[in-house]
């Protein structure tokens, strides 16, 4: 079970290297990070959970992202990757809307949908390729 997470892992993080690498570097991409970031203050509004800066909540933001999309990915991308990745990106586009979230960072223009669903599908790849290797 540990190789699957590790794999899991792997792929979240390299899910992310990928988004944060296209997010800074061009226009009119998705920016998961900011609807992440909208969640994570929602959640913890009215709590004693107090996340200040915007660094820090960017932070808090993206360990949890690695985190889930690690776990995601080890129970799902170890042995159905390309479903897996493709779930996760349809979900990424239309979850946001139905949580009340703006997803407008992930799903606004066709390109950003399908950018989207892209980097799901390659967390998942990079998934099973690490736990094929490790296995």
């Amino acid at each position: 079970m540990y190789k699957k997470i590790l794999a899991g892992l792997g792929g979240a993080i390299a899910l992310n290297i990928l988004h944060e690498t296209i997010r800074k570097n061009f226009d009119d991409v998705p920016h998961i990070n900011e609807v992440g970031e909208e969640a994570l203050t929602k959640i913890t509004e009215g709590t004693a959970i107090e996340i200040k800066g915007e660094k820090t909540l960017y932070i808090a933001t993206l360990v949890g992202d690695i985190v889930s999309n690690g776990l995601y990915y080890a129970t799902t991308a170890t042995s159905h990757n390309i479903t897996s990745g493709l779930l996760a990106g349809a979900g990424a586009i239309a979850l946001p809307k139905q949580m009340g979230l703006n997803d407008a960072p992930l799903a606004e223009t066709y390109k950003k949908k399908a950018m989207t669903v892209g980097y799901y599908l390659f967390g998942a790849l990079v998934t099973k390729l690490i736990y094929d290797k490790i296995k």
